[in-house]
């Protein structure tokens, strides 16, 4: 079967300050284009899978520009809406050893936010697709987007669709009862699920499971995924990461893959020396979806997906540009020079 995954979200454009610099005395920013939903199509499209990716820019050379950006690596852009006057962008101060990272968002009245549900053809948009993938990040960008994101979603399933959702919970962009009350109505339609032990108490009213001190975060995700489930039971598949930060420069990584009961764990990927962070989420999940999309076993995708989020803290920018070939030698945990 030919699968054509579309994901939909908010370009941005990401301005940073060089590693050791503070914002208060920084003179140049670097910029990268990104996006949660764009990275997961551009990282999948680097991994053999074809994409379609959908949003709202601005028609000017930085609107164009940020399409041309996920173009390059493959993704099709051709049903992309060109309007509005804004493009969503963020600050981020890097962080280093104990102090971590700082985001400042820049995304209010950005032309995606602004967009109204009625400059949607979502029967043009879903045609000849076979998976959406979205994430909270998006719905919580305005009313407007919050409306957008559970008509797809809707309208997804309704069509046969496979539905991909990653809770993605921003703070500075909504609040837990907004994420709740919206999660309440687009679970019952999603088939796979990203999403993690506070999400399922802060926004679905799990019971906090009475663990001592030698309850594991792994037995934690078993508890929290199958409660989930007895909540939502269409929802096939959960996926999340358990990382420990010993700093902002290191981090350890371990991925969990529920299906049918069975939570599957990866190898620990010990991080010692992060470049990036940003974008290491969009890894992971393009990484479990292309397990699933190959018809891999749980134990694959789930090693697979960890290797990928891994590889991705070791570059600048928000995409992965790592082959599968390159990831599963990750999985072996083979550094050796490639020559």
């Amino acid at each position: 079967m030919n699968q054509n995954i579309l994901c939909v979200g908010e370009t941005l454009v990401r301005l940073s300050t060089q590693v050791g610099v503070h914002f208060y005395d920084t003179i140049s920013l670097n910029l990268n284009y990104g996006g949660a939903e764009a990275n997961v199509a551009i990282n999948l499209s680097n991994l053999g899978h074809k994409t379609t990716y959908f949003t709202k820019v601005p028609n000017n050379q930085l609107g164009q520009t940020a399409i041309k950006h996920t173009q390059k690596y493959g993704v099709d852009a051709s049903d992309v809406i060109y309007g509005g006057n804004r493009i969503g962008s963020y600050y981020l101060e890097a962080g280093a050893g104990p102090r971590a990272a700082n985001i400042i968002y820049d995304r209010a009245h950005s032309a995606i936010a602004e967009m109204t549900i009625d400059e949607i053809n979502i029967d043009k948009l879903l045609e000849g697709k076979t998976m959406l993938h979205i994430t909270g990040i998006t719905a919580a960008l305005s009313p407007n987007c919050a409306e957008i994101t559970y008509e797809l979603i809707k309208a997804a399933k309704e069509r046969g669709l496979v539905v991909n959702f990653d809770v993605n919970f921003r703070s500075k962009l909504w609040s837990v009862e907004e994420c709740g009350a919206f999660l309440k109505r687009v679970l019952p339609y999603v088939d796979y699920l990203s999403a993690g032990k506070l999400d399922a108490i802060n926004f679905l009213g799990v019971k906090e499971l009475d663990a001592d001190n030698s309850t594991s975060r792994i037995e934690e995700l078993d508890y929290y995924f199958g409660k989930i489930h007895e909540l939502y039971p269409n929802i096939q598949i959960f996926y999340a990461t358990i990382r420990n930060v010993i700093s902002a420069t290191h981090n350890t990584l371990q991925g969990a893959f529920w299906k049918e009961g069975i939570t599957y764990y990866s190898k620990v990927q010990d991080m010692d020396h992060i470049i990036d962070r940003i974008g290491g989420g969009d890894a992971f999940a393009a990484g479990v979806l292309h397990g699933i999309l190959d018809g891999y076993d749980p134990e694959y995708t789930i090693n697979f997906a960890t290797a990928l989020s891994s590889l991705k803290h070791t570059i600048y920018g928000d995409v992965s540009p790592f082959t599968v070939e390159q990831t599963e030698r990750t999985m072996t945990h083979d550094a050796r020079v490639d020559r």
